[in-house]
């Protein structure tokens, strides 16, 4: 057992030096020995297990009950034809769903979290699946464990352990202890951490003992698997569905009853109205909203944006208040230090000409090196954006850092914590003990009760904190963020909270972090789309506005405010001016909790950016939680429902117009099915009736829902995105899925169609001199009016995709090729129409007639007329928008 060995002998037994770690070529050996360090997911259904599952639905078996009942009536070839097309839902049912799962899985490769690994001497983040035992694991606040560890190192580490062992509190971890009992429960294996679990607190270095199945988690396994939930999306057409089921049976009993008593064939008649049931139940529903939103999320990942709950792209359409953190997501997220002062002036960093330090700005540079949890190397750098370009002062100024860190150890320290605001480090160095604090300038000023002047310490007085003051105010004005820097000499090793008392204040740097240059025109963007940018920081006012200013988010100093400030206003002063700011500086992560639920009580649906530990309460709040992908930490990350693979403001925007775009395609692709199956309900319920034979017979009725409810619906919710959808106001939650028309539409369509397919088929009749009242109409009749009922109904349904890409623009404004998959859907389908009149075989199995040049005539100008109503009614909507 790891925990009962010491340090040296883990460490031997896994044949790895903790200063460089593995090399590249035998971590590679590992993992292809003991495979990625992942958890067995759930064992996925085979192919054959799927089309098992497709069929297991009470439509389908009272289909195979009317197989059974056609066979017993001779119809051997109706049977076949009802059985082929169950086979082929199932099979299209299939296809779906590993398409669904196999961009579900993609998904959740992008988001493996990631671990902090020493190797060949170089600290770097990989894939978590890619650590292997022996690994040697660099653990920091806000970052979830990737393996069993056997600790090395500790310095203050507290790690969240309770989904193992059920404690409430942080466990506090040392990697010196050794345990006797190979019993010891897990809760007191204090120099050991697990997979899975979080660090809250200090920092540490281990061993991977355990990986994947081999880890404490991995023997639970087995009770950690979740199902995916619906969305909300789904649970409404899955309530939309059943409703529809309950009046399409209701129909089709009133038609089997009306049959009765007009006299008509009940075993015919009984496969009729089964079959009217399966055409008029959107059955398809559940699966082309499943396979659209999962098709839509691989393509938003694709442009940064990782969606790790589905329910946020229904929500996404919705948002119109962006909530941004500064840097990193406004901002470049390079920061560079510009100046730094003390009280022997103010220096500019000249990357071009070295800059010559004096005595105190080296002890600046060199306190903030050890001051700093990040690494940089060879161009490359892990940690906070902020540490790393202090690191890169260091090489400004021309410090070694190799030797300074050889030449100093940290033996102490006290985690950096958003309402101190500060950071401290013990260091030891040749037998002398000395505290680095680092942290906002105004809370270093507090503790400060001494300042290095001309390398003299002497006591701070007010002279001194003014010089400071402006020295901020100046930098904060050119938009630059300060960070202070404080020291002091101690006789031994300190507790944490003994560090920060009595410091010496050396100076301050003033770093800037660019704002990108594509934020501008995404602020503008959404601005045009209803949506308002606000943000939210913990940098100094007069920063924040200057950068908000630039990106077109404030227009006056007015509209910004600080955390100090609204910690003055009560809630209900709060509430009534929230509106009102658009840049909150110097805010806590309660503030931003607080600025949140504001925001909310206004009705606003709020997205909320974060990357800390404490930022978890507000991305919980929020409507979209946004974690970073870079910077954050993976605490965010689990309490986000978005994660920015670039960190970038506009992917946000980007990816509120993918979510609007999703929405609408499957709106489309839903309107759609509904009207399709309309038209074939009215079709059929009129006919009978008013005591016609049945336009179309169960085969027919059954082949037309096989091709409208797949292809073209499908090919609708793949849709391009409309480049005008940003133009349009944030969709309010609550708006039914049919606002805006669509269910007029809706019904009018079905109406239109419905009845074209009945025109067609009185004009079967007429054709051949006959009217659908007369009795004793021969065979040969019926077939033909049958046939241009069935042609007619097709290509209403096949051209009326067209119309359905949009509820205003015209079918050439969209682009009639832009949509190839529809138009390869729409082409397929009129083949097949066409095959199957053709070819004698499947003539007479469907029942039908090769029509005369008159009949095909008919059907295309009919089929034509739903797309053409549809175009005109656009074109006044169009024009009374103008007027």
């Amino acid at each position: 057992m790891w925990f009962c060995r010491s340090v040296d002998e883990v460490l031997k037994e896994f044949k790895v030096d903790p200063a460089t770690g593995l090399t590249l070529t035998e971590a590679q050996t590992r993992l292809e020995k003991y495979g990625s360090n992942k958890l067995k997911g759930q064992k996925k259904k085979s192919v054959l297990q799927l089309f098992v599952q497709q069929l297991n639905d009470w439509l389908i078996f009272v289909l195979f009950a009317a197989v059974i009942i056609t066979i017993f009536m001779g119809e051997y070839i109706d049977a076949v034809i009802i059985l082929v097309v169950i086979i082929l839902n199932a099979v299209l049912g299939v296809v779906q769903e590993v398409k669904a799962g196999n961009a579900i899985e993609a998904l959740q490769k992008i988001a493996t979290p990631k671990a902090l690994v020493r190797r060949d001497g170089i600290v770097k983040e990989i894939d978590s699946e890619e650590v292997v035992p022996g690994d040697i694991l660099v653990l920091e606040t806000g970052r979830y464990i990737a393996a069993d560890l056997r600790l090395i190192e500790t310095v203050n580490l507290q790690v969240e352990e309770s989904a193992l062992t059920g404690e409430s509190v942080p466990s506090s971890k040392h990697a010196e202890q050794v345990c006797t009992d190979e019993q010891t429960p897990l809760g007191d294996r204090t120099n050991s951490a697990f997979m899975s679990t979080l660090v809250t607190y200090g920092r540490g270095v281990g061993v991977a003992v355990g990986t994947g199945m081999q880890t404490e988690v991995g023997k639970i396994a087995d009770i950690l698997q979740t199902g995916e939930a619906k969305t909300p999306l789904e649970i409404r057409l899955d309530e939309l569905g059943k409703t529809i089921a309950k009046l399409a049976i209701g129909i089709c009993v009133v038609i089997f009853g009306v049959a009765m008593l007009q006299g008509r064939d009940l075993a015919e008649m009984f496969l009729l109205s089964v079959s009217l049931a399966v055409a008029s139940i959107p059955e398809g529903l559940a699966a082309i909203v499943a396979i659209v939103l999962s098709i839509g999320v691989t393509n938003m990942s694709r442009h940064n944006a990782i969606i790790r709950r589905l329910p946020a792209v229904e929500t996404l359409g919705s948002v119109n208040i962006i909530c941004s953190d500064k840097t990193g997501t406004l901002t470049q997220n390079k920061m560079t230090v510009q100046k730094y002062f003390t009280l022997a002036g103010e220096v500019t960093i000249d990357k071009e000409d070295q800059v010559n330090p004096t005595e105190t700005g080296q002890l600046l540079a060199k306190a903030m090196i050890l001051c700093s949890d990040a690494t940089y190397h060879n161009g490359e750098g892990t940690g906070d954006p902020t540490e790393i370009a202090l690191l890169v002062l260091g090489d400004d100024l021309g410090i070694d850092r190799h030797e300074l860190h050889e030449n100093n150890s940290r033996v102490g320290e006290f985690a950096f914590d958003s309402d101190r605001k500060l950071m401290s480090t013990l260091v030891e160095e040749d037998g002398n003990y000395t505290v680095y604090t680092k942290g906002a300038i105004d809370n270093l000023l507090k503790i400060a009760t001494h300042v290095l002047h001309e390398g003299q310490v002497m006591p701070m007085t007010e002279v001194h904190k003014s010089q400071f003051l402006d020295a901020t105010e100046r930098m904060s004005d050119k938009a630059l963020r300060t960070l202070g820097i404080a020291y002091k000499p101690v006789a031994a090793v300190v507790p944490a909270e003994e560090m920060e008392k009595d410091l010496v204040l050396i100076g301050l740097v003033g770093m800037i972090d660019p704002p990108r240059l594509e934020v501008k025109t995404s602020v503008e963007k959404a601005k045009k789309a209803g949506i308002t940018a606000v943000m939210i920081t913990g940098d100094h006012k007069t920063t924040a506005f200057a950068i908000a200013h630039e990106l077109g988010i404030a227009d006056t100093i007015d509209q910004a405010i600080t955390g100090q400030e609204l910690e003055e206003l009560s809630k209900e002063e709060l509430d009534r001016h929230v509106n009102n700011y658009r840049v909150f500086a110097r805010v806590s992560p309660e503030h931003k909790v607080q600025i949140v639920r504001a925001l909310k009580d206004h009705g606003n649906i709020v997205s909320m950016t974060g990357d800390g530990v404490n930022d978890a309460p507000s991305l919980n709040t929020a409507d979209i939680g946004v974690a970073m992908g870079i910077t954050g930490t993976d605490v965010a990350k689990g309490a986000s429902d978005m994660i920015l693979t670039d960190d970038n403001f506009a992917t946000i925007v980007t990816a509120i117009e993918q979510g609007r775009n999703i929405y609408n395609n499957i709106k489309k692709a839903v309107i759609f099915l509904l009207t399709c199956n309309l038209g074939e309900v009215v079709a059929m319920v009129v006919t009978l009736l008013i005591g016609w034979e049945a336009p179309l017979i169960a085969t027919q009725l059954l082949w037309i829902n096989l091709m409208t409810d797949s292809l073209p619906a499908v090919a609708l919710g793949m849709d391009p995105g409309d480049p005008d959808v940003m133009k349009e106001k944030p969709r309010d939650p609550k708006e039914s899925f049919f606002a805006g028309g669509a269910g007029g539409r809706a019904v009018f369509g079905g109406i239109l169609i419905g009845a074209l397919t009945i025109f067609a088929f009185w004009y079967g009749y007429y054709e051949h001199g006959y009217s659908p009242f007369d009795k004793n109409v021969p065979l040969e009749t019926l077939q033909n009016a049958r046939t241009m009922a069935f042609l007619t109904l097709v290509a209403c349904q096949l051209y009326y995709a067209l119309a359905m890409r949009s509820p205003i623009k015209s079918i050439f404004q969209v682009g009639v090729f832009s949509n190839l998959y529809l138009i390869a859907s729409i082409a397929l389908g009129l083949i097949l129409q066409l095959l199957l009149v053709s070819i004698p075989f499947t003539q007479k199995a469907f029942r039908l007639n090769m029509p005369d040049r008159n009949g095909w005539i008919t059907v295309v100008l009919l089929g034509l007329v739903p797309l053409i109503v549809n175009e005109l009614y656009k074109l006044i909507l169009r024009a009374r928008q103008k007027g």
